[in-house]
């Protein structure tokens, strides 16, 4: 999933410029082929939280050329432009987004071998299926994890000391950041794999397509059996209907720790090397905090959820308290998982 960040303003010669560059870019869209090409789209319906005002432009297509083909019109058209994937850790701002939203929904995923062919559309738990079905080892720890296997390979997204970056092989993108939009392709090393980073998160005009993953052989019960006992783990803290993004901020790497921060963790709390988030979060009152509809979860520090109404102002409040909260306690900064769009970026930072 790709974002970007930008302001919104009412001035009337802004909104006047605005409508008629949307209309432009809307012309240029309209006669490429299966593309979905909406106005004023509610961006709420496109996230978990439910949270969210509406786009100028939303577009949406299952053809890999076609998306590309609409990102090169919407640069040469100069409209902002954010690409989503399944929704799942989006936060958009109340007012929406003055720009086009651009989502590539292409969901095929394939078998060669040992190896597993998916395009970024594609959701993640049917990845995770299809290796299980099919006897192939090495993802099933991700089941659960809600959202498309592109943004996956884009937050290098992982559970219970397994990264999809363990099976990655290829990935091949749009790049977008030059004079035209070209597709490329990666192997695992020029990704930059890290802990819930990827190259692609630090490119914003690099949008995933497609990528392959090697598995290893395993027997298909025996790996059903393990996913089923993460999904009831996963489903008891964070029920499938729950309006969240699972965990907020990321956990921390145990030796990135300042000194001083390390030696207050017990050790019981670290885990595969890592503390989490949680446990900091726990410690300056986080479970149970609110404001308006949107709540932190009072058996689960890391996770805020909107309980009916709740709007991206009050969302984005709380994440600023906390984040406020432990870097006053500990002065370490918390990151979030999630991604911001429409906001201002001095709205989303403490």
């Amino acid at each position: 999933m790709r974002f970007e960040i930008r302001g919104n303003d009412d001035g009337g010669d802004f909104y006047n410029w605005m409508m008629s560059l949307v209309e432009e870019t809307y012309r240029g869209l309209a006669s490429l082929p299966g593309l979905t090409l909406l106005r004023h789209a509610p961006l709420a319906q496109y996230t978990r939280f439910g949270i969210g005002g509406p786009a100028d432009l939303y577009a949406e297509t299952k053809d890999a050329d076609t998306f590309v083909a609409a990102l090169e019109a919407a640069r040469q058209s100069g409209i902002e432009t954010v690409v989503i994937g399944g929704g799942t850790n989006l936060i958009v701002a109340d007012e929406g987004f003055r720009g086009l939203v651009l989502k590539l929904a292409s969901d095929s995923i394939r078998r060669e071998g040992e190896l597993i062919h998916f395009e970024a559309g594609a959701v993640l738990q049917s990845l995770v299926d299809f290796s299980i079905d099919n006897g192939l080892q090495g993802i099933e720890t991700m089941t659960g994890i809600p959202g498309f296997a592109g943004a996956a390979v884009y937050g290098n997204a992982g559970a219970y000391g397994h990264s999809i970056s363990e099976r990655v092989t290829r990935v091949r993108f749009a790049d977008w950041s030059g004079q035209g939009a070209q597709t490329r392709e990666f192997d695992n090393a020029a990704c930059e794999f890290r802990y819930r980073e990827s190259i692609f998160k630090r490119r914003k005009g690099w949008i995933i397509l497609s990528a392959t993953l090697a598995m290893a052989p395993g027997d298909a019960r025996e790996l059903r059996e393990t996913a089923d006992r993460i999904l009831s783990v996963r489903n008891a803290k964070y029920p499938p209907t729950m309006k969240c993004a699972g965990s907020i901020f990321k956990n921390f790497l145990f030796n990135d720790l300042p000194p001083r921060v390390a030696a207050e963790v017990p050790a019981k709390v670290v885990i595969e090397g890592k503390v989490p988030s949680a446990w900091f979060l726990e410690q300056v009152g986080a479970k149970g905090m609110r404001s308006g509809d949107i709540q932190v979860a009072d058996y689960h520090a890391n996770l805020i959820y909107n309980s009916g109404n709740g709007t991206a102002r009050d969302l984005v409040s709380v994440i600023r308290e906390l984040k406020r909260r432990v870097s006053h306690r500990w002065g370490i900064p918390l990151e979030e998982e999630v991604q911001y769009v429409g906001f201002a970026e001095q709205a989303v930072t403490v």
